[in-house]
């Protein structure tokens, strides 16, 4: 017989500490260009820390409960926050920090979670060990989302960043990768591992590329701010 109770906890504990970190990210885009000067998001609606006006049902949804059930990565995204790049005071390093400001903020929820883990000794037990989990797994999935992307690949935020900063005749030939960027992703993080073990080889280049950091970091910040 099933146990209801563990399995809504198993759940609770992935999709709260993912939606959170993906929505909250797309908000920071937001606030971060109208800061620079685009209100766009704001006439839209989207300017909002509320998780429910970035939800996307695939990405933030299903794709995640999906990948939880068998077992793999626990990944998503959530509805991009629309930003005019043309109403950006200086427009290339404007680019840059609305760019930036999903990551960074991925980046400030995972020492939060690192740094709620203190109040731990003050939490009732029968809370305390969901609580933990939760925190836990908002550390990995934020620095999960902010390494991510920070991958120099448009559309992703790390190719909206190189874009901003590179050399403009470099910066061009980047942006033209815009409409395959996503192709290029799934290629790297999905066609080659399947082919690597189809081969012998081992060309996980999402454990070297992502995981990688993200253990790095995660350590570090453990280190610094961490209870342990």
């Amino acid at each position: 017989m099933i146990n209801m109770a563990a399995l809504v906890q198993g759940i609770t504990v992935w999709a709260l500490p993912l939606i959170f970190a993906v929505t909250l990210h797309e908000a920071a885009h937001g606030y971060a260009a109208l800061a620079l000067g685009d209100d766009t998001a704001r006439r839209m609606g989207r300017l909002s820390l509320n998780p429910i006006r970035h939800i996307d049902p695939l990405g933030t949804l299903l794709l995640p409960a999906i990948m939880l059930a068998l077992g793999g990565v626990v990944f998503g995204w959530a509805k991009p926050v629309p930003v005019n790049f043309n109403k950006l005071r200086g427009k290339r390093l404007g680019m840059v920090a609305v760019a930036a400001a999903g990551p960074a903020l991925n980046v400030a929820l995972a020492v939060l979670s690192v740094l709620l883990i203190n109040i731990l000794p003050h939490i009732p037990d029968q809370g305390r060990a969901w609580l933990l989990f939760n925190l836990q797994n908002a550390l990995y999935l934020n620095l999960l989302v902010a390494v991510f992307n920070m991958l120099p690949i448009p559309p992703l935020d790390g190719g909206r960043v190189a874009v901003g900063l590179l050399p403009r005749g470099l910066a061009m030939r980047l942006a033209r990768l815009e409409n395959v960027g996503v192709l290029i992703i799934l290629t790297a993080l999905f066609l080659l591992p399947m082919a690597g073990r189809a081969i012998g080889v081992n060309l996980d280049l999402f454990n070297w590329l992502v995981n990688g950091p993200v253990d790095w970091l995660a350590n570090r910040i453990v280190t610094a701010v961490g209870p342990w």
